[in-house]
């Protein structure tokens, strides 16, 4: 029995050390910037480190995005100092990266694309149905990347990837293990509560998860720019008052009324394994409560009245149903992954003008179907890549106007075809890594896509076209070449070149809608893709991993931009829509575009207890067009982050600057998409520069819990990112409590 005893005590002493030096490794990933042998998998489809790639690459691991403790993804993607991201309503988010915004930034979850056929050139907020508390990783990659992803990926690729079930350990031990925690911010109230279950058997392993959160209306800073003391100010609200809809004024003007809302999200993974032949199904489902736009319901006419009294998007909702296949080894590839996915989308809107009756509502359903084969192939000194990938979207839109006061129901026109559309897409690509020698590297790739769409209108009571549908198809061919210098002694040269393309989808090609009084926009399906040419150098230098710097230089030139354009309709400027002469608009190629800019980064891992790092952006963009380049929509001001991390025991700490330079009126474009009407210069646009001060730690009560302690916007600065409609947090204290079994 004394032997027994002295066993099982020697068994827990060593399962606590273990314990201790996981959370060790874990607290050191997050501590530590410096990793020359990180690994990316979004830029290759399989795990590549990334020295050897030619593309600018971000990867933020699962520790570190626990250690950032953002609300959504969305946030998440702000604390890395490398993404700008737009907000026009709390519950929302979309990101900017160089230059490109919306549907021009392409979103993978676990290896399929979220964008879909409906995604607009304006902002988006789809984003946030990515439930960042079960990321195992988060990518970034900067740039085209056609060859690997198609269309849409101009700016660049946003890659999310959901943790792994777990299978038995090597003993045959059950797997079991969880995580859970509760989050307290108090400047939108948020109250958010985390739970994951992981049970691994030899052959299965499940992994369950499900977040909640409750999100009450945001309180911005209250220390305002001497020179704009009322911008952003919430003055006033609507409330229907005995049938009459009535503006309130806001005695607290820093609290942003109509901003908050509610999410859940879900996770369930199941994962099969023969040994052999490695299965994932993934089913993954998000929605949210009514979301206000609450730029919208701050708009006022010239006479000072509201424009809306409701402006709403209904529950978002994401569904995703993938299964994933890992074959073995075969004589014609090393590794190859198949995923089939099935996806369900449904968004809406509605809005209903001050001291209107009528409230419309304009409803969207998407079923996405895809498959991706992925295959890589390693030789002695050469790597390649080859696959196939196809998608399918189909789009039912739907409207109606309610009368709120009688109830009574009447038609209103769709904001897509009601008879429906449908997009597909066929897509081969050919990709090789070769290593000449140990210091030259050489990336190239190849892709081809066929793209066709097809909208049928059924009832052209408010379309008077002679046509019945909208069809198009289209080619493209991408590609990119490449070069790595690893000349020694922690030097990395880079220089690439590649293509991209975006095919004009429904929204672009198939949307009718009064865009303004007097103006309809119509379909146009001669439209062709939009494409970039991108060239691209960067350097490196790292000292004994302890301190790291680059830089990364950029061009793009951008062609067949897609803007609208005054049209004809069966020869004439003009068009009667809903009983008014309305002026013919269509979405044309009608610019050219370059854009340039770069980053700079450091980082210095001083010792044990301090290390730094820091990352500065900056774009420029310029449309073509005489008799003077005019501002790019979309473009960033200089942007970056601060950051000074400190380990002492149990304590990890980070006190980091967050910063934005001013967006001034020459570089506003009025005409797209930048939101002058939200930036302190409502006219000519302007918003002005601004940086925030924070600080976060973690404390490591035992090896099962942990709390975190964060204050966010110390200063309590009045801001707002640039193109938001909504104004940025002020003062925020947040509390989270971890536990871990």
């Amino acid at each position: 029995m004394r032997k027994l005893f002295l066993l099982k005590s020697l068994l827990c002493c060593c399962c606590y050390v273990m314990a201790q030096e996981t959370k060790k490794a874990e607290l050191d990933s997050i501590f530590n910037e410096i990793n020359l042998n990180e690994v990316t998998i979004a830029a290759t489809k399989f795990a590549e480190q990334k020295k050897y790639l030619s593309q600018q690459a971000l990867v933020v691991n699962s520790k570190k995005i626990a250690f950032y403790n953002q609300q959504t993804s969305a946030e998440l993607l702000t604390h890395t100092g490398s993404v700008l991201v737009q907000k026009s309503q709390l519950g929302g988010g979309s990101p900017l990266i160089r230059g490109f915004e919306a549907n021009k930034v392409l979103i993978v979850v676990d290896g399929v694309r979220m964008n879909n056929a409906v995604f607009r050139a304006g902002h988006l907020q789809n984003v946030i149905s990515m439930d960042n508390t079960i990321l195992d990783k988060m990518e970034v990659l900067f740039g085209p990347s056609s060859v690997m992803y198609g269309s849409d990926a101009l700016g660049g690729v946003i890659s999310f990837q959901t943790k792994k079930p777990r299978l038995a350990d090597s003993s045959g031990n059950v797997n079991l293990g969880g995580n859970a925690f509760a989050r307290y911010s108090s400047a939108s109230n948020e109250k958010t509560i985390h739970a994951d279950l992981n049970v691994g058997g030899k052959k299965i392993a499940s992994l369950t998860s499900f977040t909640y959160s409750d999100f009450g209306d945001l309180t911005q800073g209250g220390r305002y720019f001497s020179r704009f003391p009322n911008w952003g100010k919430r003055s006033f609200y609507v409330e229907r008052i005995n049938g009459t809809d009535s503006m309130i004024a806001n005695s607290k003007v820093n609290k942003q009324v109509q901003s908050g809302y509610k999410q859940y999200d879900l996770l369930q993974k199941i994962l099969f394994t023969t040994g052999r032949i490695e299965q994932v199904l993934n089913f993954q489902y998000s929605t949210t409560s009514d979301i206000d736009r609450y730029d919208r319901l701050t708009e006022t006419n010239g006479n000072g009245r509201p424009r809306s009294a409701q402006w709403y998007y209904g529950p978002q909702r994401r569904m995703l149903a993938a299964w994933t296949v890992d074959l073995p080894t075969s004589a014609v590839y090393d590794k190859a992954r198949v995923t089939t996915a099935f996806q369900q989308v449904e968004e809406s809107r509605h809005n209903r003008n001050y001291r209107s009756d009528n409230l419309d509502h304009r409803t969207e359903k998407l079923d996405i179907v895809s498959v991706n084969a992925d295959f890589a192939r390693r030789l002695t000194k050469l790597e390649f890549g080859y696959g196939a990938e196809f998608t399918y979207n189909h789009v039912a839109s739907a409207a109606f106007r309610e009368n709120i006061s009688t109830g009574v129901k009447s038609a209103l026109d769709t904001r897509y075809p009601d008879g429906g559309s449908q997009t597909h897409s066929y897509a081969a690509y050919l990709t090789a890594l070769y290593k000449a020698t140990g210091k030259v590297v050489f990336n190239a790739g190849l892709r081809f896509s066929h793209n066709r769409l097809r909208s049928q209108f059924n009832d052209t009571t408010f379309f008077p076209f002679p046509y019945k549908d909208v069809g198009q198809s289209s080619n493209a061919v991408t590609g990119n070449l490449g070069i790595v210098l690893l000349p020694g002694a922690g030097w990395k040269i880079a220089a690439l070149v590649s293509t991209g393309f975006r095919t004009p989808n429904v929204d672009d090609i198939s949307k009718v809608f009064e865009s303004g009084s007097g103006t309809l926009i119509v379909p146009n399906p001669t439209v062709k893709p939009e494409k970039t040419i991108n060239y691209e150098l960067s350097i490196s230098k790292t000292i004994q991993n302890k301190f790291q710097a680059g830089a990364t230089v950029w061009y793009t030139d951008y062609y067949n931009a897609l803007s609208t354009d005054f049209s004809t309709f069966n020869g004439s400027p003009d068009i009667f829509y809903n009983g008014t002469l309305s002026r013919v608009v269509t979405v044309v190629n009608k610019n050219s575009a370059y854009l340039m800019g770069g980053s700079i980064n450091i980082a210095a891992h001083f010792d044990q207890h301090f290390s730094f790092s820091s990352i500065i952006n900056y774009t420029y963009g310029r449309i073509k067009e005489s008799p003077g380049n005019y501002p790019l929509d979309h473009v960033a001001p200089v942007f970056g982050k601060t950051s000074v991390l400190a380990k002492f025991g149990k304590f990890t700490s980070e006190l980091f600057a967050l910063y934005n330079g001013a967006k001034t009126s020459a570089d506003y474009n009025l005409r797209g998409e930048d939101n002058h009407q939200y930036s302190a210069d409502v006219t000519n646009g302007y918003t002005p520069a601004w940086i925030t001060y924070n600080a976060r730690t973690v404390f490591e009560m035992n090896t099962y819990a942990t709390v975190q302690f964060a204050i966010e916007n110390i200063t309590d600065k009045f801001y707002r990112v640039f193109a938001s409609g909504i104004s940025a947090p002020g003062r925020n204290m947040v509390i989270t409590l971890r536990c871990k079994m």
